[in-house]
């Protein structure tokens, strides 16, 4: 762990506890990581395990040992997720107190034929947000949403540019609270960001379309917006983003070639010869960091050698 400090630039990497990290993780664990370290910036952890059920024991501490590994070094305490649902109720009650929320009784098998947007999103079409109806009410356990409206949002990535969204139109209102308890992503990556102080989100072109949701919630709530950079995804030779729910393979032990492999999919400068150690390649990952080099493709294959050679 680095005890560095810089105020100007603060990132984050904030993997999911569900197992172990693979060669998709990696990708975006090295470009937040290299875009920080390249203007001296702070690089913070954090494991989102809000979604306690989808948890594996042990898979958190083993994700800090393979980041550790692969020399990646982060600034002040890791944060978990699970430890931090009193911030998530306040900011919930801070939406209440606004009239933003609303309870839903709706189940996801009842939403799954609903229209999908030019996002690719089922657009929830609002059926509890006049309340529910007798016949839903009965049920024991609700969801909570935010109610959105026609206003669009607009952000620039820095890779994809100008970026904007109408909610009502392309997603609807959405989950804060899940009817089993947990708290959503969406509310919960918010609220840890700005209690967190980053300036700067490096991650996933998977999570370009759900920004304006941050966005939204972060204007109500009266919390800044990071500037956001995403990435390509890696997707396996199905087409699939790799991830443990597809049965990803947990990294190489070899530390150097995944990173080299990562700096490759991510296009970045090549050294005029291979570093010969992990700290080689973070000082000329540092060195030689151009975010404008990134592919703008929102998935592209992961190299063979490296996700099959675990």
């Amino acid at each position: 762990m680095s005890t560095k400090a810089c105020a100007c630039y603060r990132g984050r990497f904030a993997p999911s506890p569900s197992g172990p990290l693979h060669f998709g993780s990696l990708v975006a664990a090295v470009a937040s990581h290299a875009d920080a370290r390249a203007v001296d910036g702070e690089w913070l952890l954090r494991i989102e395990d809000v979604d306690t059920p989808r948890t594996r024991p042990g898979a958190a501490d083993a994700m800090l040992a393979t980041l550790e590994r692969l020399g990646f070094e982060w600034d002040g305490p890791v944060w978990h997720q699970s430890q931090r649902t009193a911030s998530y109720e306040e900011a919930l009650g801070r939406l209440r107190e606004l009239d933003r929320v609303y309870p839903c009784a709706c189940s996801r098998a009842e939403r799954a034929d609903d229209p999908v947007s030019s996002i690719g999103e089922r657009v929830y079409p609002g059926v509890c947000r006049h309340g529910i109806d007798a016949g839903a009410a009965a049920r024991k356990r609700h969801a909570l949403r935010v109610r959105v409206d026609a206003s669009p949002i607009e952000f620039t990535d820095r890779l994809y540019g100008a970026q904007q969204q109408r909610l009502s139109v392309d997603v609807g209102d959405c989950v804060l609270r899940r009817s089993d308890g947990l708290y959503a992503y969406q509310l919960a990556v918010v609220v840890d960001d700005a209690a967190q102080g980053i300036t700067d989100v490096v991650r996933g072109a998977d999570l370009l379309a759900s920004t304006p949701r941050q966005i939204f919630l972060q204007r109500l709530l009266g919390m800044p917006t990071p500037r956001y950079l995403h990435v390509p995804v890696a997707a396996d030779s199905a087409g699939r983003k790799l991830s443990k729910a597809t049965g990803a393979a947990a990294l190489p032990s070899a530390p150097l070639p995944g990173l080299m492999a990562a700096w490759k999919f991510l296009e970045q400068p090549a050294p005029a010869e291979p570093p010969a150690s992990v700290a080689e390649f973070w000082t000329w990952a540092r060195a030689n960091w151009q975010p404008l080099q990134l592919p703008r493709v929102a998935m592209r294959p992961a190299p063979p050698r490296i996700i099959d050679a675990a």
